[in-house]
């Protein structure tokens, strides 16, 4: 009853709006419609990357094909090699009407496919019909004849195809996204038993096995050991990642895609300490950065954007050394110095000193995205709705131009977005199956089960080891509370360290805190229940999400600063977090710039115990090219600069001039006499466009005289046709 209550809520809000002044597109209700379908369904970032891409891009169709202009993507093209056949439709006399319903359709039909099999799909089939219901449209029409003129057919034949596509695209939906070779290199560990246990290969992935296992979303999953997600997800067709992107890798048999292959992470050399530094740095690091999740030890930081942000693309290492100088081990943090002024307003901004323990853990559960997810591309959604809600947003592409309307500025920026964040799930997936890396819990305990790699003299010294640091990673030795009855845990290793969820009885009240414990025993800053993502962790993507999301944001506003200069965050005192009590006072995220946003989401990654610097940096810089590329991939289809239409293009006759002025004449020329029953040109969208003409047989050769009309920049398709043939040839027209 509770859920039926927030859906009706959630409708009202979306179609009444949710101010007075405040009234969303179709393209927005039903964006928000499949966030809230993914916030029911299980917390799988490539598959709902992909699930926003489509659907966004089904929704910039149902515009695009009524906007003269512009380009379609799916419609009349070829995606991956999978042909959607399309031979266009006649304007309507509403075309707003038209776009509404169109889309509408589109989005109904792709949502309750893709979630049909999700355990909230109850949940989200009633949202979707209502808003259906709501909208004035019937759900039971289920025509895909778009020559008809029906804009809900087109909508159904859109989907259709788009259902089709997703069936052979790579991703294996027939399967329910199931892994096809991929099998672990460890034995799982069970996390609630002391060690990494028995691990063989401290370079690969290791599951995790439970006695439940919830994953972000919230759902419980069967079985007590979850599978890597999408370790072949390289494999899926892309939006504008390209060949010359990518490389194929074989390993143990089997065919490995890599788009933006970063090369190896750091390794650990068991048999040669002086090899394994760099692997034992970054680990190292991440049980240090665990210290500080302590709102009691009195550190106190200004995390306004007067204190912490602005940092530039170059400032981001590309060696290990690099990484060493960049992150600060012990006190924690990067080199950002913040902002002077905010240049929307001309102050400087606000400080805002709060405890650096509370900000730890609000990061880290904020861009964990934490329970009933939209998981982290869906999360740069919300914060692009966020965007498109400010009322200081000027909806100019590029900060140029006209302003749009937003139902044009919604398709166009989910579009942009859609294919920027399935990129980067390609990219980063294909990474982390392919290089099947480590993840903190697994490596922190295998080098605590080595013993220490300080020093010889001292006891439990092992090549394989941890590097002690006086104050944060120590021996345990007699007289150590953690010592134990009979010294049995004497010449353990023991960290400072977030406590873990044995010190929480109810989250309601209670605060693990930090305090020195077994390093076998260590937790990332996670739910019990959770603990770490089930796939390995070389490159990160939440790093590579965010920064390519950064971009396209920065890239179609034509800003790099969040309207206002300032976006916004509140975590509220003693309600936000979730597994313990906290923050211990309201704490205000704060980001001037959207690449703030970004590389904050990236530290949150270290301080919840998920991710070491090397998984971080390289899913930034690939995340920076991921976003350029889409955006300059997209914006061809806002432009007409990709021809979407494949026509034959042999004929027998000559045209000019081409290019040509849009309501100047073209001349054809070397005509057979043929009777002509049509003559037309198709936009790059699809429409049909009737021609007049004069046809001529004086010398020196046939030809054929027509008028054109004033028509939007752009490639067209001049088509000619006879009884039996029909000829054609691309016409370039300008402003």
């Amino acid at each position: 009853m509770k859920k039926t209550l927030l859906f009706s809520l959630l409708i009202y809000l979306l179609t009444v709006g949710y101010s007075s002044s405040a009234q969303h597109t179709v393209a927005r209700m039903w964006n928000e419609v499949l966030l809230e379908g993914i916030r029911n369904d299980f917390a799988r970032p490539t598959v709902h990357a992909r699930n926003l891409f489509h659907i966004s891009a089904a929704m910039y169709d149902c515009w695009s094909v009524y906007d003269p202009g512009s380009v379609n993507f799916f419609l009349g093209r070829s995606i991956g090699g999978f042909k959607i056949d399309f031979d266009g439709v006649s304007l309507p006399s509403n075309i707003a009407e038209a776009q509404k319903e169109a889309l509408s359709y589109a989005s109904y039909r792709l949502i309750t496919h893709r979630f049909k099999n999700s355990p909230g799909s109850v949940e989200t089939n009633t949202l979707a019909n209502d808003l259906m219901i709501t909208l004035g449209y019937n759900i039971n029409e289920e025509s895909q004849d778009y020559t008809s003129g029906s804009p809900a057919a087109l909508g159904n034949y859109l989907a259709a195809k788009i259902i089709e596509f997703g069936l052979q695209d790579g991703s294996n939906e027939v399967d329910e996204y199931e892994n096809l070779f991929y099998e672990p290199a460890n034995v799982p560990m069970v996390v609630a038993k002391p060690g990494s246990q028995n691990i063989t290969d401290p370079n690969r992935w290791q599951p995790l096995a439970f006695d439940v296992f919830i994953d972000q979303a919230g759902n419980e999953i069967p079985g007590e050991i979850p599978e890597f997600l999408s370790p072949e997800w390289g494999n899926t067709v892309p939006f504008s990642l390209t060949e010359e992107d990518a490389i194929t890798y074989d390993k143990d048999g089997v065919e490995y895609k890599v788009y933006h292959d970063p090369g190896a992470p750091a390794y650990i050399n068991p048999a040669n300490n002086a090899a394994s530094d760099d692997y034992k740095w970054g680990f190292n690091l991440v049980s240090i950065w665990s210290s500080h999740l302590d709102p009691s030890d009195g550190i106190m930081w200004d995390i306004s954007p007067g204190g912490i942000g602005n940092l530039n693309i170059s400032d981001f290492p590309t060696t290990i050394a690099g990484l060493k100088a960049f992150y600060n081990q012990i006190e924690g943090g990067d080199p950002g110095s913040g902002y002077t002024i905010n240049p929307k307003t001309g102050q400087p901004y606000p400080e805002q000193l709060v405890s650096r323990g509370d900000y730890g853990r609000v990061l880290a559960e904020f861009w964990a995205d934490g329970p009933d997810s939209e998981t982290p591309p869906g999360h740069w959604f919300t914060i692009l709705n966020y965007v498109n809600d400010h009322p200081e947003l000027v909806k100019k592409f590029k900060g140029q131009g006209d302003v749009m309307d937003d139902l044009e500025w919604d398709v166009k920026s989910y579009f942009m977005l859609g294919g920027a964040m399935h990129d980067a799930a390609i990219s980063a997936w294909g990474i982390k199956g392919y290089y099947d890396y480590i993840r903190p819990i697994s490596a922190i305990r295998y080098m605590a089960d080595k013993g220490q790699a300080s020093d010889p003299a001292k006891m439990n010294y092992n090549e394989a080891g941890v590097p002690l640091v006086e104050g944060y990673i120590e021996l345990v030795e007699e007289g150590d509370p953690l010592a134990g009855s009979m010294n049995e845990n004497v010449g353990k290793i023991k960290l400072l360290a977030w406590k873990g969820p044995d010190f929480i009885v109810d989250p309601k009240v209670d605060e693990a805190g930090v305090g020195w414990i077994l390093a076998e025993n260590w937790w990332p800053y996670q739910r019990p229940t959770f603990v770490t993502p089930p796939f390995a962790g070389y490159v990160s993507g939440h790093s590579t999400y965010s920064r390519a999301a950064a971009e396209v944001l920065s890239l179609f506003t034509g800003d790099e600063y969040f309207p206002g200069g300032v976006g916004e965050f509140i975590a509220a005192k003693n309600e936000f977090l979730v597994f313990e009590e906290g923050p211990s006072e309201d704490i205000i995220l704060q980001w001037a710039k959207y690449y703030d946003a970004s590389d904050q989401c990236s530290l949150s990654r270290i301080w919840g115990g998920i991710h070491p610097p090397v998984d971080d940096i390289p899913g930034r810089l690939i995340g920076e090219k991921v976003g350029k590329n889409a955006f300059e991939y997209g914006e061809k289809f806002f432009d007409g600069t990709i021809v979407s239409i494949e026509r034959d293009l042999e004929g027998a006759f000559s045209l000019y001039p081409n290019p040509v002025s849009g309501g100047s004449f073209i001349h054809l020329t070397d005509m057979d006499p043929l009777p002509l029953k049509k003559v037309h040109l198709v936009s790059a969208n699809g429409q049909n466009i009737d021609l007049s003409y004069q046809f001529t047989t004086s010398q020196p050769s046939n030809s054929i005289k027509i008028k054109l009309p004033h028509l939007p920049k752009g490639i067209y398709v001049l088509r000619l046709l006879s009884e039996d043939n029909s000829f054609s040839r691309r016409l370039s027209i300008l402003d």
